[in-house]
């Protein structure tokens, strides 16, 4: 009887010390579109600054930047033959932000 309290108390302990974890990052996504098509736009690279983070968007436009410390960021998205765009966002803690940018063919 006295193994079977002493399990009891032990696992109760053990359960009132467990630390719980806070996610304390933040995820941006979104996808770059072609401002006049609305088509998503394949190989733009899209900076986040600050941190100096770089991605390139798959075939179908989409960017993730994963872990980030939660603040404003501005998020810049350059491609040969498009006019560069830019775009403020401000990462929350534990949250997914999306973040979907135009960019304009040059003339």
């Amino acid at each position: 009887m006295r193994e079977i309290i002493f399990c009891f108390i032990s696992l109760f302990i053990l359960t009132a010390c467990s630390k719980t974890e806070v996610d304390i990052f933040s995820i941006l996504h979104g996808v770059v579109c072609d401002y006049e098509s609305g088509d998503p736009v394949t190989g733009c690279s899209v900076v986040l600054s600050p941190g100096g983070f770089t991605k390139i968007t798959g075939n179908d436009g989409y960017f993730e930047f994963q872990g980030l410390t939660p603040q404003q960021y501005t998020v810049t998205v350059q491609k040969t033959g498009y006019v560069t765009n830019r775009k403020s966002v401000t990462a929350i803690t534990g949250e997914n932000t999306e973040i979907n940018i135009t960019i304009t063919k040059q003339p």
